[in-house]
């Protein structure tokens, strides 16, 4: 399955408490935080929650 590593480029302080939620899930609490997993559509759902928040790319 393809892998896709997703980084945290935006504050979380004026964000909703649903998309802070969703960041912490996903192990992104800091500006620059970064993981990688399988793109899934778990994790498609959760990106569409924060999209402005992050970074998408190939891994």
């Amino acid at each position: 399955m393809e892998k896709v590593k997703v980084t945290l480029t935006k504050s979380l302080i004026a964000s909703k408490p649903n998309q802070k939620a969703t960041a912490k899930s996903l192990g992104l609490t800091k500006i620059g935080d970064s993981i990688v997993c399988a793109n899934d559509q778990v994790l498609a759902g959760k990106i569409k929650v924060i999209s402005h928040l992050v970074k998408i790319e190939n891994a």
